[in-house]
């Protein structure tokens, strides 16, 4: 990953500029062994590409450190992985493949709406989508041009409305199980893990869920034989924990954990693929005194036209993390770092979708104790006003002027809930996010983001915000 070489070109002995396909990749380790005799090869490190090169380079020769390649193709391979699972009785969301249009359909009857659906194949989630009835689908396999076939069928699961989604990251070494880090979202299950806020620890979990969270991440590691490094994500409904997929791999979220925690979890993972075992490294699970949440960075002021709204599509360019005492400091930091400036009064404009009334209704009135005023869309607003909420009635766009747009050029507006699902109701709302974005207002895409929002705000009214250190690992 050519990227890298602005923090490794003083690490590393050797760079090699080549892409990372088996040929070129095979080639180069074999002008490594010119140099001696080669121990092996880490493929954890570089995401889903280098774990794509394991079978070609166990096929030439070349041994893989840590996780062996018949591991990571058990993770991958759809029909082994829930055979898997149903033998550790753990819990999936119903999902299945279909490789024809007519199949795509008896496929969603048999799951059930609402579905995600994605082509095999795909990075940061590109093409996914939510699909909530039959004409969606048949719109969705129309203006998405997805290709899919018996080589590469169309993936459809069961979506789990308002779950609240997980990662785990562990490591292995055959034997024992060290858990590294688990992050709850902040936005809930739908949006991709890579667009999505974190806490760790998780913020709102019971200990329950995050015992039975551990449990098992430690029988997923050890049955299917990791050894390194592995990440885990999970969604919880109404207590039960759903299994979403595992990547026998460091995931995006591992300098995040390692820099919350102060484990170096890259490098004792690397130790651990070497052969060196868990126990030598004296470590504890659960001690850290403070809450880290996790922020992404969006590239969206760079493409005013773009549209803000988040899905199962990932769009975030990097990300930056706030560390305090508390939830609620530790989350005004993050939105800070991100660039974010949160309205401490004004006008908050709010406009959900059905599915998020009934919980953007505490928030709502949260807005009001905290002395703001509220405006609203007419099915938002009669929804709030019918709960007893204070708020103002404003025109969608399509209803004529003066509308939301309006408003918000004359500078009425100081931030903005807004969420959004199927494509008709993306398109019309387009405008709103577009606004937000050219007049720098805050606009939050997810019920849960509105509510984590809402409890930054009353922690930057308490002040009081310290720079923290980060915490030292001694080894």
């Amino acid at each position: 990953n050519p990227e890298t070489v602005s923090t490794d070109y003083d690490t590393s002995d050797r760079l090699y500029f080549e892409p990372l396909t088996a040929e070129d990749t095979i080639a180069l380790i074999k002008k490594e062994q010119e140099r001696g005799e080669l121990l092996g090869v880490i493929v954890q490190y570089g995401g889903q590409t280098p774990l794509n090169l394991a079978r070609p380079l166990t096929d030439a020769g070349i041994p893989i450190l840590g996780t062996p390649v018949e591991a990571i193709e058990l993770a991958e391979d759809r029909q082994q992985f829930h055979d898997l699972v149903k033998r550790l009785e753990l819990q999936q969301p119903a999902g299945t493949t279909a490789a024809k249009r007519e199949e795509v359909f008896a496929a969603a009857d048999q799951i059930g709406y609402p579905l995600v659906t994605r082509p095999s194949f795909v990075l940061g989630g590109r093409a996914m989508e939510i699909i909530r009835d039959e004409p969606s689908l048949a719109r969705y396999l129309e203006e998405s041009k997805v290709y899919y076939s018996e080589h590469a069928p169309l993936l459809l699961d069961q979506y789990l409305d308002n779950a609240i989604e997980c990662d785990v990251d562990a490591i292995c070494d055959g034997d024992d199980v060290f858990i590294a880090g688990i992050m709850e979202h902040i936005e809930e299950a739908g949006v991709h893990s890579g667009d999505s806020a974190c806490s760790l620890p998780p913020y709102s979990l019971s200990q329950d869920v995050i015992d039975e969270l551990k449990r098992q991440t430690k029988a997923l590691a050890l049955a299917l034989g990791v050894r390194g490094l592995m990440n885990v994500q999970f969604a919880i409904k109404d207590g039960d924990v759903f299994l979403i997929e595992v990547n026998p791999r460091a995931s995006r979220t591992a300098p995040f954990v390692a820099k919350a925690t102060g484990v170096p979890v890259a490098k004792i993972g690397a130790r651990v693929m070497a052969g060196e075992k868990l126990a030598s490294f004296d470590l504890k699970e659960d001690t850290i005194p403070h809450t880290a949440v996790k922020e992404v960075v969006f590239p969206f002021s760079r493409f005013p036209g773009v549209d803000t709204v988040l899905g199962p599509e990932m769009r975030s360019t990097g990300e930056v993390m706030g560390i305090d005492d508390g939830f609620d400091e530790s989350r005004a930091k993050s939105l800070i770092a991100a660039g974010v400036k949160v309205p401490l009064e004004g006008r908050v404009f709010i406009s959900v979708k059905d599915q998020d009334k009934e919980a953007i209704t505490e928030t709502a009135k949260d807005l009001i104790d905290l002395g703001y005023s509220l405006i609203a869309t007419g099915g938002t607003q009669k929804w709030l006003a019918d709960q007893g909420v204070p708020v103002e009635r404003v025109n969608k766009v399509l209803e004529g002027q003066p509308n939301i747009v309006d408003e918000m050029i004359n500078g009425s507006v100081d931030m903005i809930f807004n969420t959004t699902e199927t494509a008709q109701s993306i398109a019309d709302s387009r405008s709103i996010r577009i606004t937000a974005l050219q007049r720098r207002i805050p606009c939050i895409t997810t019920v849960n983001g509105a509510r984590a929002a809402v409890r930054a705000i009353e922690a930057l009214r308490r002040g009081g915000l310290e720079v923290r250190p980060l915490q030292a690992y001694n080894r």
